[in-house]
């Protein structure tokens, strides 16, 4: 029942989020590789694209970061019971590793960087989304821990 209750609600909201900065990431790098070739792109041009990858992503890369974070929280749940104190760092540092995992062997298996704006510093913001992804579900499982029992359920 925890699992329905806390975990996977839990899990829902950081992948969403995860997911949505990723796409916005993979969008703002490929305007800016456009740009940087003079090709003009005016703000409603980005945000028509930025929604329209949103869009286009999520049944794709949206399913792999789903996977990719569901098994590095799974496993980092058994360390983080071990390493009590450690719970935000270990899930941060998961999000990061779920990522750098996912699109290289994404890379490497199809020989082609799929998400073009996981390319130079791109991959790194890349990163970053899976950072804030393992933060945001270490807060969330925290305060929802700290809830239950406050409220003794």
């Amino acid at each position: 029942m925890q699992f329905l209750t806390r975990t996977l609600p839990s899990f829902l909201v950081s992948w969403l989020l995860t997911f949505t900065l990723a796409s916005l990431f993979h969008s703002q790098y490929v305007v800016n590789q456009l740009v940087n070739v003079g090709v003009v792109v005016g703000f409603n041009d980005r945000v028509n694209l930025t929604l329209e990858d949103w869009l286009g992503l999520l049944p794709t890369y949206g399913a792999i970061i789903a996977i990719a974070l569901a098994l590095a929280f799974f496993v980092t749940w058994f360390i983080a019971k071990k390493l009590k104190n450690q719970g935000i760092q270990l899930f941060v540092t998961a999000g990061i590793v779920a990522f750098a995992t996912a699109l290289i062997a994404i890379e490497s298996i199809m020989n082609i960087t799929i998400i073009a704006g996981a390319r130079g510093w791109g991959f790194y913001a890349q990163l970053c989304a899976g950072a804030v992804g393992g933060y945001v579900f270490a807060k969330l499982i925290k305060a929802n821990k700290q809830k239950t029992e406050h409220h003794g359920f």
